[in-house]
């Protein structure tokens, strides 16, 4: 299985920045891409960023040329610097990871446990 530690999120102001920190661990046979989506209650969870093979990056609309993503697959490391929030960012934010384990046949996201990211006045 995989495990995440996430951390970053809480509340800030609109125009603010947050800065979401994720490490995620565990076996694997191959890494394919690392992430952030999110999710309003009532809504679906959509992609906000993810890496594919290390380098490419892949951005939701909503947020390009407000977040960056960056990260380290050999370190597990993945990081989102987001800027100039609105309250349409308010979300539970996951981490996630597509990956292949040790005798499966294919591979699959991972998510991790979420954090929450509120911006209001």
């Amino acid at each position: 299985q995989v495990q995440f530690v996430e951390s970053g999120g809480g509340s800030v102001q609109p125009g603010g920045s947050l800065r979401l920190s994720c490490t995620y661990s565990g076996v694997f046979v191959r890494i394919n891409s690392m992430g952030w989506g999110r999710q309003v209650p009532g809504r679906q969870r959509e992609l906000v960023a993810h890496m594919v093979n290390g380098d490419n990056s892949v951005y939701q609309d909503s947020v390009m040329g407000r977040a960056t993503i960056s990260g380290d697959f050999a370190k597990r490391t993945l990081i989102l610097q987001m800027n100039d929030l609105t309250s349409e960012d308010t979300a539970v934010y996951y981490c996630f990871a597509n990956v292949r384990l040790p005798g499966a046949p294919g591979s699959a996201n991972y998510w991790g446990q979420g954090t929450q990211v509120t911006v209001s006045l």
